[in-house]
């Protein structure tokens, strides 16, 4: 293999890899709206779309392998194809949680929701566009641009704090309330991990630019 082809099948890679990233972020948006719109269609269709979330990542890392195998990367071509091989696997764990979502909207399939959902969708929000920009760090090799992600962080984490203590003042003071708001704790915990999933793709980011790794999320 050429050094020219080599770096082409790198571009492909990234391709998938952006691909994948778009494909996650669609399925935790859709999670969230079918629980914030009661739609246990929307909900199997996350739930559906699993499998190919799954697939994406085992055809990745076979591109990843081959990589390895076919050629013998040089120091920088090598952490990329790495923290490909890392990004692969906190995606597919993001689209793991975008399912827990979906599974909790079946759930609560016929309950009216105990409070309108602010803070859930906007932490939601918030993890999807810190995907985005470690996405964006990534092919643009940009750890600068990794490192604007620790603020969105410590906003869901306040986000999550804020939406776990009215949760529990809600199962407090209506005990009929605590089987739904410990769903809605969990929806939340799910999007908190989510967002944590994000950081460690910034912190790949840095390692492949830098060769050091640091902490996003302390």
């Amino acid at each position: 293999m050429t050094r020219e082809t080599f770096h082409e099948q790198l571009e492909d890679l990234q391709k998938e890899l952006l691909k994948m990233g778009t494909v996650v972020e669609e399925a935790i948006h859709r999670a969230v709206r079918s629980l914030s719109e009661k739609d246990s269609d929307l909900a199997r269709q996350v739930i559906d779309q699993d499998d190919v979330i799954d697939n994406m990542e085992l055809e990745i890392e076979k591109m990843c392998l081959a990589l390895f195998g076919l050629q013998q990367p040089v120091a920088v071509d090598l952490r990329l194809i790495g923290t490909a091989l890392k990004f692969v696997t906190d995606l597919e764990r993001m689209g793991d949680h975008a399912v827990d979502i979906a599974k909790i909207t079946l759930r609560l399939e016929g309950q009216p929701l105990i409070k309108p959902l602010v803070d859930i969708p906007r932490m939601a929000e918030l993890a999807q566009i810190m995907m985005r920009e470690a996405l964006a760090a990534y092919v643009n090799r940009d750890p600068q641009q990794a490192y604007t992600m620790i603020a969105r962080d410590d906003e869901v984490d306040a986000l999550y704090g804020q939406i776990f203590r009215e949760l529990l003042t809600y199962m407090i003071e209506d005990p009929r309330t605590i089987q739904q708001a410990t769903y809605l704790i969990f929806v939340a915990m799910y999007l908190e991990r989510i967002a944590d999933h994000a950081t460690n793709l910034g912190e790949w980011t840095i390692y492949m630019v830098t060769g050091e790794r640091k902490e996003l999320n302390n």
